[in-house]
């Protein structure tokens, strides 16, 4: 205010003790300004109240995104464990040197695909020997099951030293 260095500011009084307006200041000019400022500080509140409302929305909004994320991890963890597909055979030795050990296929592999056959049209080994037939020289798609993770080998049956095309 500009007349506080006679004591004027926000609360005093614009009267004497005897009730008529102080003649010791511009009236006019106090009144203003603590109308101006009355005005500022209430626009002050408003836009603060508007601040926090829009942190509150964007906590609220940051809430649901992270329970939203933690939920769709959790249903992917729980698909990924139903969506292993069976296994119909496994591997239980590749011998060094051999198509299957070029390939990458291991030990204790469960076989879930072998080119065509898979576990519903599976019946017995012969499946996968005609397969091998007809696949020589031409890489197959091999899925199988490790240590409880689906694994794609390209496995291309062909003579060798050892017996058969797979080893």
């Amino acid at each position: 205010l500009p007349s506080q260095q006679k004591g004027v500011g926000m609360d005093e009084p614009l009267v004497d003790a005897e009730g008529f307006p102080r003649d010791d200041i511009d009236l006019y000019q106090v009144r203003t300004a603590r109308h101006n400022i009355i005005c500022l500080q209430n626009d002050h509140k408003a836009l603060m109240k508007q601040v926090e409302e829009a942190l509150h929305q964007l906590h609220a909004r940051e809430k649901e995104k992270h329970a939203r994320d933690e939920a769709e991890a959790l249903a992917e963890a729980m698909s990924q464990t139903q969506s292993l597909p069976q296994a119909f055979a496994k591997v239980n030795a590749v011998t060094p040197g051999s198509p299957a050990n070029i390939s990458g296929l291991q030990v204790d592999d469960e076989i879930v695909e072998f080119g065509s056959v898979n576990v519903n049209n599976f019946q017995n080994l012969q499946n996968i020997a005609t397969v091998v037939q007809h696949s020589e020289g031409r890489p197959l798609s091999v899925t199988v099951l490790r240590s409880g993770k689906k694994v794609h080998v390209g496995l291309t049956p062909k003579r060798w030293a050892g017996k058969g095309l797979l080893g």
